[in-house]
């Protein structure tokens, strides 16, 4: 069975296109960097993409088994260090790329003012 795919769009004022999560292989973690346990945004991304939600402040998670990071960086570190990995970034807050991780944060890679609205299953296309 495929997995779903799940398209998580930028919210008012924020940065970026819809990015699109769907689990593969190993990488079936919804990495949260955000604070206080599990954020709504992650969650409702491992619900929609049938991963698991993971507190990456007291989980170690690898990178080879991660589907996509959530923080909530208002500067330069969390919201850079991650797609310079490769790693898909959904930040909460409205931050555009800046510092000197800026140059890893490209469109598909990283997106941010993300809430619970701007998170859905893509639909199929029909031919």
């Amino acid at each position: 069975m495929n997995q779903p795919i799940v398209s998580i769009s930028p919210g008012p004022r924020g940065w970026g296109v819809p990015l699109e999560v769907q689990l593969q292989d190993k990488r079936r973690k919804i990495v949260c960097i955000t604070g206080g346990g599990i954020h709504p945004v992650a969650q409702r991304i491992a619900e929609l993409s049938g991963g698991e939600a993971v507190d990456g402040f007291s989980t170690i998670v690898p990178d080879a088994e991660t589907a996509c990071v959530v923080v909530n960086c208002g500067g330069t570190l969390r919201l850079g260090i991650f797609p310079k990995k490769g790693l898909k970034t959904v930040n909460i807050n409205p931050v555009s790329p800046s510092g000197p991780f800026a140059a890893y944060i490209k469109p598909g890679i990283y997106v941010s003012a993300v809430g619970l609205n701007q998170i859905q299953v893509k639909k199929e296309e029909t031919p």
